[in-house]
């Protein structure tokens, strides 16, 4: 029996606080229940871009930007779930740094499936589906689901 077989269905869902980010990651823990999978909830962090060419100014560690990264996740994990123990499945908290797109397909690698908000924080609300979740949906190694968040406090 190989290991894949053994193995427990793992999905990788993005969060970056967003409500669509939020409706991803309890469509996730639904279908993880169903399957009887975990749940890797992944939030990507990056060092402010350059400006000008130069690096902006900051006197922030890196430890700082993983930090407060994962208490971003921690919070939205809280909002889209509920605190603490009782969950359905096993969910494992990752806060990664890079891209947001490069972070969610390495972390794809071997998942069964990754899971995306419609949206997330930046570029145009009127777009049907943001720049990472577009990226992911054309480059994953597994199969993609995109969530409609309702974009008013799911």
């Amino acid at each position: 029996m190989s290991d894949e077989a053994t193995s427990v269905p793992r999905i990788v869902v993005g969060v970056d606080g967003s409500q669509s980010s939020k409706a991803a990651l309890r469509w996730a823990v639904g279908q993880a229940k169903l399957m009887g999978g975990v749940v890797d909830a992944t939030i990507a962090w990056d060092f402010p871009t350059a400006w000008y060419g130069l690096a902006p100014p900051t006197d922030k560690d890196p430890a700082d930007y993983q930090k407060q990264a994962r208490e971003t996740l921690d919070e939205a994990i809280n909002e889209a779930l509920g605190p603490g123990p009782g969950r359905p499945v096993d969910l494992r908290p990752i806060a990664a740094h890079g891209h947001p797109a490069a972070v969610l397909l390495a972390a794809a690698a071997g998942a069964c499936l990754l899971v995306v908000g419609n949206r997330g924080h930046g570029g145009f609300n009127e777009a049907l589906l943001g720049s990472v979740g577009q990226h992911c949906v054309q480059h994953a190694p597994c199969p993609v689901v995109v969530v409609r968040g309702s974009g008013h406090g799911t």
